[in-house]
């Protein structure tokens, strides 16, 4: 099967709709990818399958749960831009702010959103802890494969607006996690979080986004210093 031939398959199963137009332009990101990343340390995945179906389809799944055209969000440790950057070629009418702590990372995030054409994407080089002008002023933030949920709680959390969600992108269980976050979750004014499982299209492998929806305000003494979640998480 083809990269394009992959990905309408994928997609149509996921119940995410995509253009013509947008499976080129993820055509040409994975054309980008596959060339920096033989001289950058930017993802294991190799080759037109394995990507097309654990990168692309993986990070599409977030649009099944959550609602992104419309809407403000940011994507936390975005990497080469998963999911933000595929959640912003297939949410055009979304505004997605994709942060990482690595330069790198950054200029290749924004040198896809120049060569593809996507131009709802913010690329910020930075630390989601230190981002104090943008606290509280997302609809959704998002992660994948960052950290545990009581880090990953703390450092996005305080970006999200009350009313708005938090969504982990996890493995196949999560519970544990969770579990081990309810504290957190409640002390940063997050609500009771739900756990919907998929299985990435075309593979046998079960991932999960937790949903954890902001009902009251940070306290305004979190997030900490990285250093300290690390150390002592909530």
């Amino acid at each position: 099967m083809t990269m394009e031939e992959i990905l309408v398959s994928g997609l149509a199963e996921l119940g995410v709709p995509a253009t013509a137009e947008q499976l080129a332009q993820l055509r040409q990101y994975y054309a980008l990818l596959d060339e920096r990343s033989k001289v950058m340390n930017l993802t294991a995945i190799e080759g037109e399958e394995a990507t097309a179906r654990l990168h692309f389809l993986d990070s599409a799944a977030l649009l099944k749960y959550v609602r992104l055209n419309g809407k403000t969000a940011a994507d936390i440790g975005s990497g080469a831009g998963f999911p933000g950057l595929v959640a912003a070629i297939l949410a055009p009418e979304a505004k997605l702010t994709l942060i990482d702590s690595l330069q790198k990372r950054v200029a290749f995030q924004q040198e896809v959103c120049d060569t593809v054409g996507v131009a709802n994407v913010t690329c910020l080089a930075g630390r989601a802890e230190e981002e104090s002008a943008l606290r509280e002023s997302f609809d959704v933030v998002t992660s994948r494969a960052v950290a545990r949920m009581t880090m990953l709680c703390e450092l996005c959390l305080p970006l999200v607006r009350v009313g708005g969600v938090f969504a982990a992108m996890k493995g196949p269980e999560p519970e544990e996690e969770l579990e081990e976050a309810a504290r957190c979750i409640r002390t940063l004014g997050g609500g009771k979080p739900r756990i919907e499982k998929y299985t990435v299209p075309g593979t046998d492998a079960v991932h999960s986004v937790v949903i954890v929806p902001k009902t009251a305000p940070t306290p305004a003494k979190y997030p900490r210093r990285f250093a300290m979640i690390k150390k002592q998480p909530l």
